[in-house]
């Protein structure tokens, strides 16, 4: 598609405004495909996708494979316990096996940061970041900015409250860098320990109490607590975070009308938002799960080079 050059997507930080619409514009057009009856078009018939993920991960990796097997694509999962990293081989040698085998595209799930540049830069593959450490994780960014341009129509101006596990999130940092480029004004809730002063720089606020953006925020996003990734000294406890930090049914009601109620998932039901609230009528969350498989599916497509879309 005319503006778009890379072979790979490694983070949104990198975009510029107009590559972020060139992805959100043909994710777009690709979510009419799975509304179709055949939900296949052979936009890369003959390419191979190779789903490599060295850190487990089912929503994404699942959305992927469905991703390019629409496009008509051929796709192979490896996962880490299966593959010969386990055997001592390097994450370059393992990629580069993958590559003399003719993949042509490589989605890399990964427990450091940079994993996927580190790719990008010595294969000839179009390299996919589908979440490396704590860095970003730009399809989910992609899917959760489509949403919600997809239900307000434009993100200038808009207030979009991110809360919770800030510090060790990729979501968070591919959300606030897409948003800071499309117009939206961000604030990041959460316990001084998760959402420090320091994110500040970032061209957001910081706030660390979620009563605070109740009445104003015109989206609220809630992020999982990522016990793996953090040591037990940052978090508060389970009871206390809920108490501080939990979008309970009391206060998803004091959000204006039209507040969008987000989370990329996996939900932790009663502790960063109500059963009630996440299947409330203001939740897009599976609207998000929908939209992710149109991401991804722009995304392979545009970093593959293809050219034209379905009419």
């Amino acid at each position: 598609m005319s503006g778009w050059t890379r072979k790979d997507l490694l983070g949104l930080d990198e975009l510029s405004a107009e590559e972020l619409r060139i992805i959100l514009d043909t994710a777009k057009a690709f979510k009419g495909v799975g509304e179709r009856s055949l939900k296949k078009v052979p936009a890369l018939r003959g390419h191979t996708m190779v789903n490599f993920f060295v850190e487990p991960s089912t929503r994404t990796r699942t959305s992927f494979e469905l991703a390019a097997m629409r496009l008509s694509a051929d796709v192979v999962n490896i996962s880490a316990t299966a593959s010969s990293l386990q055997k001592g081989e390097s994450l370059k040698d393992t990629a580069l096996n993958l590559e003399a085998l003719r993949a042509d595209i490589i989605v890399l799930r990964h427990s450091s940061a940079g994993a996927s540049r580190f790719l990008a830069e010595r294969l000839q593959a179009s390299i996919i970041n589908a979440g490396d450490g704590a860095h970003e994780h730009p399809t989910q960014g992609l899917l959760d900015i489509f949403t919600m341009i997809e239900k307000r129509g434009s993100l200038e101006g808009a207030e979009v409250a991110i809360i919770g596990d800030i510090l060790f999130s990729r979501v968070a940092r591919s959300n606030i860098y897409a948003l800071n480029k499309l117009g939206a004004k961000v604030t990041l809730v959460g316990p001084s320990t998760l959402v420090p002063k320091a994110f500040e720089k970032l061209g957001v606020k910081v706030a660390h109490r979620i009563d605070d953006i109740l009445e104003t925020a015109d989206v609220v996003n809630l992020l999982r607590i990522q016990h793996e990734r953090q040591r037990k000294e940052y978090f508060p406890g389970i009871g206390e975070y809920i108490k501080l930090f939990g979008l309970t049914k009391a206060r998803a009601e004091r959000l204006k009308p039209g507040c969008l109620i987000m989370h990329p998932g996996p939900i932790n039901r009663g502790v960063e938002i109500d059963s009630d609230v996440a299947d409330g009528d203001r939740s897009v969350i599976l609207e998000q799960v929908t939209n992710g498989l149109a991401v991804r599916m722009a995304v392979l497509y545009l970093c593959a080079g293809g050219v034209g879309l379905p009419s």
